[in-house]
């Protein structure tokens, strides 16, 4: 039998059209399959600042460098000057200290726009120094060592005088149990965060020293803040350049040498 023709042009015709429909079912399937930019991803979550324990908690009595040091009544202090985590008012880098005389606040500027606020308390020479420094020194349970002027005007702190040896560290001494030393370059400013056993000198304007912590404030900052860290004491945080004074009152001789 003889085979037409028009078979293998009909063939010819439907393997067109075949070929054709799995070229079309190719680019579809592989326009289903195109890898293009997927969905943006989501910003990382925004920085939140660790919860500090209850108040009780961060002021009970602790053990520390052979002292003890007693709770502090947290019920009889302005819940204010207590530390917090509050919104940062001062606009710094993350890591500055910020000490706001006006107020009686020290801000430990956090990421995310949020600071750890402690309650101060100034003294002459907290008021009298003002500008930018950097903690050059840091000391547990620091020695004391009033400078001659004032041991002129309180004679009674005499057997402290750098020529006796100083006062030791200890539960009276007033630098307290903790000192963070500010220098400009390599000049000692004479300017001191530091603590304090009077904890309700805190929120207050008292007699002597510079800027005053309550002791178990001052060994959280301590424990927060390495050598070198920026510090600006302003009363305007919105404008911390606004009355600079570096002509601070003395009221520690220097850092011990060594």
């Amino acid at each position: 039998m003889s085979i037409p023709e028009s078979l293998p042009v009909r063939l010819s015709r439907r393997g067109f059209l075949n070929a054709a429909a799995l070229g079309a079912a190719s680019i579809a399937v592989s326009a289903c399959s195109t890898t293009g930019p997927g969905p943006a991803e989501p910003p990382p979550p925004a920085y939140v600042e660790p919860p500090l324990a209850d108040y009780v908690t961060m002021y009970a009595a602790v053990s520390d460098g052979g002292f003890d040091l007693p709770a502090i009544p947290v019920d009889k202090i302005d819940p204010q000057y207590l530390r917090q985590i509050v919104q940062d008012p001062t606009g710094q880098k993350p890591g500055t200290i910020v000490v706001d005389t006006t107020n009686h606040f020290l801000y430990l500027v956090r990421p995310g726009g949020q600071a750890i606020r402690y309650g101060v308390g100034l003294g002459r020479a907290g008021f009298a120094w003002s500008g930018d420094a950097v903690v050059q020194w840091k000391q547990k349970w620091p020695k004391w060592t009033p400078p001659d002027e004032m041991i002129a005007r309180q004679p009674e702190l005499k057997p402290y005088s750098a020529d006796n040896g100083g006062m030791p560290g200890g539960l009276k001494n007033p630098l307290g149990a903790r000192a963070l030393y500010l220098f400009q370059g390599n000049q000692d400013t004479l300017y001191r965060l530091h603590g304090s056993p009077e904890w309700r000198s805190i929120g207050k304007s008292v007699s002597s020293g510079c800027v005053r912590l309550m002791n178990q404030d001052i060994i959280d900052l301590y424990d927060r803040v390495p050598s070198k860290t920026p510090v600006i004491v302003t009363a305007d945080v919105s404008d911390p350049t606004a009355g600079t004074n570096h002509k601070g009152i003395a009221i520690d001789s220097g850092v011990p040498t060594g």
